[in-house]
Order: structure tokens, then sequence, then C-alpha cells
């Protein structure tokens, strides 16, 4: 199954951003890719951390999630929404939500982000919680490539990364696949990303997608991007997407993913 993993620098005005990201899912799909990735947070980052309550949507409706059927159903391609704001119970609160949408336009599955990011340095201070509700349950979504075969996508979102033990359980649910939308900062990103990407990949002997925000925003923000495909052996298939828009592909072979688990069984040797 051929996936693309679409990298984004999402400005504050989501018309712009669902325009770069039409464009964006257009090309990839026009290159062959059958299952596509979008940031978090792509269709908004806002010049502060409420802006994202301005066009918070209810689950089920409203011109994002809109597009993100059109486009999935127009292409004919499962496409992942990186994160959308989705109205929480509580006024003012809303759930960083990633949504899987198949080939006909209808929304399959869909994740709230459990882990919210809290990072403070002398110049730079990051606080999720402040608008943002925590979800509770890790979801395993199934995906049917154009060849017949089933895949199961474990899905997580960003600063998930850091918490082996969500995937543990994705992979308990039968995962092949891990999603990892995401918008580190640069600081955490240079450190951390692809060091996570990988380790995450390996003892999960999973395929990871990580489709990233990359480059500096009108926010002030800077974010790491190099969004990447890791193979279940570890190994970054993607080209290197340092910065900007732009997209990276991979194709998955489920017979790989079962040579790896069959060569070293390390699932099967856990002990706790």
């Amino acid at each position: 199954m051929k996936v693309a993993v679409v990298q984004m620098v999402s400005t504050p005005d989501v018309a712009e951003n669902l325009a770069c990201a039409k464009q964006l899912v257009a090309q990839a799909c026009a290159q062959g890719a059958e299952l596509l990735v979008l940031p978090e947070y792509f269709c908004g980052m806002g010049l502060k951390d409420a802006d994202k309550l301005a066009w918070a949507e209810n689950l089920g409706e409203g011109p994002i999630q809109d597009a993100m059927a059109l486009w999935a159903k127009t292409h004919g391609v499962w496409l992942v929404a990186g994160t959308v704001p989705i109205r929480a119970e509580k006024v003012g609160m809303v759930y960083n939500t990633c949504m899987l949408f198949n080939p006909e336009g209808v929304r399959t599955a869909y994740y709230d982000k459990i882990h919210l990011f809290r990072f403070a340095t002398d110049i730079e201070r990051y606080e999720e919680s402040v608008v943002i509700a925590p979800g509770h349950l890790p979801v395993v979504a199934e995906v049917l490539d154009r060849r017949g075969h089933t895949w199961k996508l474990g899905l997580s979102v960003c600063y998930d990364l850091r918490f082996p033990e969500l995937y543990r359980a994705l992979v308990a649910q039968g995962a092949h696949v891990l999603l990892a939308p995401a918008a580190f900062t640069h600081t955490t990103g240079q450190a951390h990303w692809e060091l996570l990407l990988r380790a995450r990949a390996v003892e999960n002997q999973c395929w990871m997608l990580a489709a990233a925000q990359g480059g500096e925003h009108v926010n002030g923000r800077r974010t790491w991007g190099h969004s990447m495909v890791v193979d279940p052996w570890g190994q970054v298939l993607t080209e290197q997407l340092s910065a900007g828009c732009g997209l990276g592909y991979a194709d998955l072979d489920s017979n790989f993913l079962q040579q790896v688990r069959t060569r070293l069984p390390a699932l099967e040797h856990r002990c706790l």
C-alpha cells in the first residue's frame, strides 16, 4: 500500500490552510497514494491557544470535516485528518481529534489526543491543557487497501510519542501501522523526534507514519518538520522534509512486517 505523509506550515487562516492541504492531497493522490496523513493542527495554528475555539466543530459536522470527507471521496483514498478541534462537553474546551475517512468519504474512526503537551524554557512556553481536554481511549481502525489486504492502524498524536504504553495497547489490539500526526517544536523535535519515532516503530514492530508541521509560523512558533515513514525494522524510508510544505512517500509491505515479527518475535516474548 502506497502511503503519503503531508507536511505543512499552518497559519491562523483556516481557509488558507485548507487550500494548501487540498493541493497537497491532490498531488499525493496523483502519485498513487491510497492512505494519506495530514499533520496535527493542519487546519489552523492560531496566534494564541484560544484561537482554535473559533473554528472548533461539533463531531460529525462542520466545514473542516466536510472538506476531509469530500477529498477522500473525490480521490477514492483513505485520509487521516491530522487533528481537528472538536468541541468538548466543557465550555471553552476542545478535543484535539484525529480522524480517519474512507474512500467513500465516511468517517470510520476518530481519536481524541490523550497526552497533552506542556513544555517551558526561558524563551518558549506551551500548555495544551489550557483549552484542550484529554481523551481517554486508545483507538485502532481498519483500512482495506486496493489489493484487498486489511491493515490495522493505531491512532496517536504528537506528544503521545513519549508514552510507550499507549503503543503497546494499540499493538495489543492488532495494530500494524502507527500514525503520529504532529507539531513538534523545533527544540524538542531536534532532540527527540526521529529517536522517538524509530523507537516506537522498532519496539512495536510496526510501520510509523509521521506527518508534521515544519517551519516558521505566523504566531512565532517554530516547528521541527522532518515528516517521515519508518518501517518495522526502524529504517527511515522517506527523504528528509526538514522545513516547509511537502510530501513523503513509502510503500508498506505486509510481508516485510510479518518477516520482521517472525524472525525476531519480540512481541511474543513480552513478560510484563
